[in-house]
């Protein structure tokens, strides 16, 4: 078995956020004529749109949809705190949008409530536990499967011998791309040593925006001799890639590929890879459902239907996808079981 350092959550975080906002797009692409009708909100996690991983995958999702199939949207992001997420699900059911979505698990609470006063309203929230209400749908993602052939990566890479995480929070989320990636690297090499760092304790979401404590925590992993990071962080990620470049180290970015979001070249030498969370085919796959059937049920993506994966941009991967592959299919056939909790 690796030895798994555990370390404090909690570094500290500058709250580098958008405040409360909202944006209405009126612009339609080219439509097929299917969703015209639909006005569909959308209310981003801490962070909202910009934060080249999670939310833009949503925003991926919804843009998707307004240029294929000619759906009209708002977007709202929460304040730096995230204490108004049921505000701002109201005021889009206020305004007539409908399907709704919540893109976090952290609209768990408030989401059923507010769906339990809007009933003929179609909510879909993007990660976190089931609902009982029959208006709310939940997309979820085996995020530990993802994680599972990033641990390979890592494990596959490494010169030291030794890889880290630095995750957002101890949430349960966060602790399945932790479990996977720890038996990836297992499964690779048993003698790989990990470290595992989170920016932020329990369910707390400051930790996805808290890029100044991940570079701080990131720089204290490359300089014990740490060289591959898995930084499953939100926002935070990009201070975990400026560690890495400065580190002349290696990072692995998550749920978009951050290869092609981070927009620095030098940011990029450094991304091996990125674990993929399609929240994008998500979003788009629950507004086409819904402009069809007018209902949207909860859906499981995994590594057979591609709604987690792994990208290659960059090319650095070129000498191990083979090996990844064979994981893959792998557990894809049921021959590896990953499990979600360590």
């Amino acid at each position: 078995m690796p030895r798994v350092l555990k370390v404090a959550a909690g570094v500290a975080g500058l709250a580098l956020l958008l405040g409360a906002c909202a944006s209405d797009d009126d612009d339609a692409g080219d439509s097929n004529g299917s969703g015209e009708d639909l006005q569909v909100g959308l209310a981003f996690d801490i962070g909202g749109r910009g934060d080249r991983s999670f939310n833009d995958s949503a925003a991926a999702g919804i843009e998707r949809a307004r240029d294929e199939l000619g759906i009209e949207f708002q977007e709202l992001s929460p304040n730096p705190d995230g204490s108004n997420r049921g505000e701002l699900l109201r005021e889009l059911a206020d305004g007539g949008h409908d399907p709704i979505f919540g893109i976090g698990y952290a609209f768990f609470e408030e989401m059923d409530t507010v769906a339990e006063e809007y009933p003929e309203v179609q909510f879909v929230r993007v990660d976190g536990p089931p609902s009982d209400l029959d208006n709310v749908a939940v997309m979820t993602f085996a995020d530990h499967e993802g994680s599972f052939l990033m641990g390979v990566a890592a494990a596959l890479t490494t010169e030291s011998g030794e890889v880290g995480i630095i995750g957002g929070n101890e949430g349960a989320v966060i602790n399945a791309f932790g479990a996977g990636f720890k038996q990836g690297v297992e499964a690779a090499d048993p003698g790989i040593e990990i470290t595992d760092q989170r920016l932020a304790s329990g369910e707390d979401p400051s930790g996805f925006a808290d890029a100044a404590g991940a570079r701080v925590a990131a720089e204290a992993m490359y300089e014990r001799g740490i060289d591959v990071i898995y930084t499953p962080a939100g926002d935070s990620n990009v201070g975990t890639f400026q560690a890495a470049a400065d580190a002349g180290a290696w990072a692995i970015g998550t749920d978009s590929d951050q290869y092609e979001t981070v927009g620095d070249p030098e940011l990029q030498d450094v991304i091996l890879t990125s674990m993929l969370k399609r929240v994008d085919t998500a979003v788009f796959e629950s507004i086409s459902t819904y402009a069809d059937e007018g209902s949207v049920e909860s859906k499981a993506y995994d590594l057979s239907d591609e709604g987690v994966g792994y990208a290659t941009s960059g090319g650095f991967l070129d000498d191990i996808t083979d090996e990844l592959e064979e994981y893959k299919q792998q557990i894809i056939d049921g021959e590896i079981e990953v499990s979600s909790t360590e």
